[in-house]
């Protein structure tokens, strides 16, 4: 086997030809843009299919410094806390709840789900704990996490195999589907964004003009970004001195918060960047690097390493979420157009990470129209509070199964 080592400027160089791809492929292919794939996911899959057949035809492996894409998924979550004001952050106190309450009862339909179809594949059932709530709603962090878990206390050898494999099938098939399902739910629906909202898409629109981006508003723009890192990472180092762990990008999306709802109020002359093109652009860039960079080194050889049992489990899950997303979530959250919105990004969430169901929204926003509440109670719920209750749950079925 051959390894091919790229460095940092080389991944980024790749993850911008990977963008590229996937914006001509949009512009090319009708299907991809009438259902709102977004550039990153389609770009990205064709990348790690390619990378995939040189490592299993050629015995050719390519692997990426991906450092530089922890610091991009930061920055993306610090321009949502800088683009989120109080207003709407008290609008989505109650459907934070709601969506909070939804996401932790789907963690147990997942399990039960793959535990069924384990059963009837006569695998072990706590296989189908692995390919539900660890990988799915987990992601590959948590299938890595619990990895150890599964293989010195129950046995399953291949249990890292397993989970790895199940995240990157879901990663994979959360951003193809939550934009067709968004798009099915408005045209079915005749839905409409609310005309009294803010026009906040935190994203720079297609074909937008009269954009506005310049020097100086770009210098305000990193220096408040900055300063809110900083702010988001001591934010998170004393929270950690109080037994609370949190992602980084998290406790920088709160202090984004924390700061757009406070010094506007107090230096009403500095030019804050909420609602700006040059905060908009930066969070398009740094999302569309990082799903890129995400997407194009998924090994997907790892698929081939697991049973047609497994493929079979998957696929199940896979139908599931989307018809808990339908008949679900989208009633529950009210029938309109956020909660169409926020149906793609709990696809996103469910099968995937939350950086793909914000890939899914930014797809569906930029079409049809802002949805700023689904941008705030979104990635509260996937990236803090789902991985809380997620640890509960997989540890209370591994303790009813054994």
């Amino acid at each position: 086997m051959n390894i091919m080592q790229l460095d940092v400027r080389q991944t980024i160089i790749i993850a911008i030809f990977v963008l590229y791809l996937g914006k001509y492929l949009t512009k090319k292919v009708e299907f991809l843009q009438n259902f709102n794939i977004p550039d990153a996911v389609s770009g990205g899959v064709l990348a790690s299919f390619f990378f995939g057949i040189l490592y299993t035809i050629f015995q050719f492996q390519v692997e990426f410094s991906l450092n530089i894409r922890d610091a991009l998924l930061i920055i993306f979550f610090t321009t949502i806390g800088l683009s989120s004001k109080l207003k709407t952050l008290l609008q989505g106190g109650k459907p934070l709840l709601i969506l909070l309450s939804i996401a932790v009862s789907y963690l147990f339909v997942q399990n039960l789900t793959g535990i069924a179809v384990a059963s009837i594949m006569g695998l072990d059932k706590r296989v189908g704990v692995i390919s539900g709530s660890v990988s799915l709603s987990g992601g590959h962090g948590t299938a890595i996490a619990w990895a150890s878990i599964f293989r010195e206390s129950y046995g399953i050898e291949n249990a890292l195999e397993i989970g790895i494999a199940s995240a990157t099938f879901g990663l994979v098939l959360g951003g193809l589907i939550g934009g067709p399902v968004a798009q099915l739910l408005i045209k079915k629906n005749n839905l409409k964004v609310n005309n009294t909202q803010e026009n906040l898409t935190i994203s720079v629109k297609r074909g937008q003009e009269h954009i506005k981006i310049d020097y100086d508003t770009m210098l305000h723009t990193l220096l408040v970004l900055g300063i809110t890192i900083g702010l988001g990472l001591q934010l998170n180092y004393f929270v950690g001195l109080l037994g609370l762990r949190l992602p980084n990008f998290v406790a920088c999306l709160l202090a984004g918060i924390i700061l757009t709802n406070t010094i506007p109020l107090i230096f009403k002359r500095f030019p804050w960047p909420t609602d700006t093109p040059s905060l908009a652009l930066i969070s398009d860039v740094s999302l569309g690097l990082f799903l890129a960079m995400s997407l194009m080194s998924l090994q997907l050889w790892t698929l081939t390493e697991i049973g047609i049992s497994i493929v079979i489990l998957l696929v199940a899950q896979f139908l599931m979420s989307i018809i808990y997303s339908i008949l679900i979530v989208f009633p529950i959250m009210g029938k309109n157009y956020n909660a169409a919105v926020i149906t793609s990004g709990y696809l996103g969430l469910s099968l995937g990470a939350t950086p793909t169901a914000m890939a899914n929204m930014t797809a569906v926003t930029e079409k049809f129209g802002a949805s700023t509440q689904a941008f705030i109670i979104v990635p509260l719920v996937g990236a803090f509070f789902i991985d809380i209750a997620n640890a509960f749950v997989i540890q209370r079925f591994l303790n009813l199964l054994s």
